[in-house]
């Protein structure tokens, strides 16, 4: 089952018939993070998450479906995933949507990172938490059935632990999925929704206890 999620991941390109857009919208986006207009703004890196978000939705015509998805392989902080396969005691390498090397680069430094009141205060701080929290608002806004987000969230954390090399679970990680994955779901009622209003939910509740 494990290896029937992973393909579909990494498959996405494949999947997906919009595959050129998707990839040009990747790139838009990356762009933007790795401008010196983004660069420039003088706000919080959680104000960041909005200009971010809102620039994407433009790119991709308002579709707020594609925005997310667009945003999730933008926002991921490497473009290629290596995977030991405990069965096969091997690595592999797959390569991931994403900008050009150097934009690449660029806009990694410019991803916010201080996000919470509890963000670490290294360099990295919480640079894949933006990925995390589009992935899951991209999930939770396309479900039609069931729940999907919480178990993608879950799966993904365990996926990491058992399959990405020197990786453990972090649960940090889960509880941006599940803020994202609340992001996704309010965005079908409320299209003015912005991702700051859902994300400093979590320091308020810190600061209130």
């Amino acid at each position: 089952m494990k290896i029937f999620f992973l393909i579909l991941f990494l498959s996405a390109g494949s999947l997906f018939p919009q595959q050129s857009t998707l990839s040009k919208n990747v790139n838009s986006i990356s762009e933007y993070l790795a401008s010196k207009e983004f660069n420039n703004l003088n706000c919080s890196d959680l104000e960041k998450m909005d200009y971010i978000y809102e620039n994407a939705l433009r790119i991709c015509g308002d579709d707020e479906t594609e925005t997310l998805l667009a945003l999730t392989f933008a926002c991921v902080p490497y473009n290629r995933v290596h995977l030991r396969v405990p069965l096969l005691n091997a690595i592999l390498v797959f390569p991931l949507i994403s900008a050009s090397d150097s934009i690449f680069l660029m806009k990694n430094k410019s991803l916010p990172r201080r996000l919470f009141i509890d963000s670490p205060t290294n360099d990295y701080g919480d640079m894949d938490k933006p990925a995390h929290f589009f992935g899951s608002a991209f999930v939770a806004h396309s479900e039609s059935i069931f729940d999907f987000a919480f178990v993608i969230g879950y799966f993904v954390e365990a996926f990491e632990e058992s399959f990405e090399v020197q990786n453990q679970v972090d649960y940090r990680d889960i509880r941006t999925n599940q803020l994202g994955a609340f992001f996704g779901r309010q965005l079908k009622c409320n299209s003015k929704l912005k991702p700051s209003q859902v994300l400093s939910l979590y320091s308020l509740n810190l600061i209130l206890l």
